[in-house]
């Protein structure tokens, strides 16, 4: 689990960030207007819940 988490965290962490970052500012630009976020929203949730796994499993195996 510690080697899944550690690789996520090397080399897919960049990429998350990216997806993250856009889709936030999608959301709130597609607010402003009011439409469907529905997908962004998706997104946004799935990329920040990688991110905050990976974040804690590695801390957890510098323990």
């Amino acid at each position: 689990m510690f080697a899944i988490a550690a690789n996520t965290g090397v080399f897919l962490l960049p990429f998350l960030c990216t997806i993250f970052c856009l889709n936030l500012v999608s959301i709130l630009k597609k607010i402003k207007v009011d439409e469907d976020t529905g997908l962004n929203t998706f997104w946004l949730t799935l990329s920040f819940t990688l991110i905050m796994w990976s974040i804690a499993i590695i801390g957890v195996g510098a323990l």
